[in-house]
């Protein structure tokens, strides 16, 4: 195809490819326009609703919820889930993927391990409590054998949501690492290997410094992925005063209430009191 046109000017590809953008650079726009519909559009959108409260000035809703104790409750009670859980998922993810990468079925491997992703939160959550809880199958075969004498509290607590985040968490900080690991040259380890370099010191020395700008990232992800422990706290934690507040509950009294503000702000207040006590 001649990069000229009939009155002898550069054609239109020819000047998008001075200017760096071929065939292959074009096919980004449709991502980048869903992206910035679906993603960017929203979170500005949402960022501007933020600074414009009913009443006040325009760092009211920030005031608000800076000043309210219970939100830094509720920060804190997620910290302490999503900072060890993202650490934890990390740190077994790296040697199963240094493990994986080198397996003959890798594919089968990996399947296994990601499984968890297609069950989603609650039905993690929801398996936890049969299979963990007081008359769960753990409890009754370590009764039955003699290594306890009461049921172990696995469920309903923090450890209850913890274990949920890290069966959930797991298989997108693998995933991440295992992409990151197989890019790295084999070449460069059998080289270290040839030279003397040890199993320990070729993962320091070598794999490591390659792979840690994309564990900083890989870190971020996780820790976004296990910060929004609604579905998980709910099932496996807020069951524990015998009642179960669920999402459809609370949408259910919005929309019931919607109109009412005065009685919405009653039933919330009431159900923050319920799970501060």
């Amino acid at each position: 195809m001649s990069e000229t046109t009939a009155l002898g000017g550069p054609s239109l590809r020819a000047r998008l490819a001075q200017r760096g953008f071929d065939g292959v650079t074009l096919l980004v726009i449709p991502a980048a326009l869903v992206v910035l519909l679906l993603f960017i559009y929203p979170f500005l959108y949402g960022l501007g609703l933020s600074f414009t409260p009913k009443e006040g000035g325009a760092l009211a809703n920030y005031e608000l919820f800076f000043s309210d104790p219970y939100m830094y409750r509720t920060i804190w009670l997620t910290l302490r889930l999503a900072l060890p859980v993202t650490v934890l998922n990390i740190l077994l993810s790296v040697p199963i993927a240094l493990k994986v990468r080198h397996m003959r079925h890798q594919r089968i491997l990996t399947t296994i391990l990601v499984l968890p992703v297609t069950l989603g939160t609650v039905l993690v959550a929801e398996g936890l409590l049969n299979y963990l809880g007081p008359q769960g199958w753990l409890n009754r075969a370590l009764i039955t054998i003699g290594m306890i004498e009461r049921p172990i509290r696995l469920t309903q607590n923090y450890w209850g949501v913890f274990i949920s985040l890290v069966i959930t968490g797991f298989p997108l900080a693998f995933l991440l690492t295992l992409s990151l690991i197989s890019g790295i040259d084999p070449a460069l380890e059998k080289a270290a290997a040839t030279l003397g370099a040890r199993a320990p010191q070729r993962f320091v020395r070598i794999l490591l410094p390659l792979i840690v700008p994309g564990l900083a990232v890989v870190f971020c992800l996780a820790f976004v992925d296990a910060f929004s422990v609604f579905p998980s706290a709910v099932k496996a934690w807020a069951e524990a005063a015998g009642d179960r507040i669920t999402s459809e509950r609370i949408v259910g009294a919005n929309h019931y209430l919607k109109g009412q503000p005065e009685l919405l702000a009653q039933v919330v207040s009431n159900l923050r009191d319920w799970m501060l006590d």
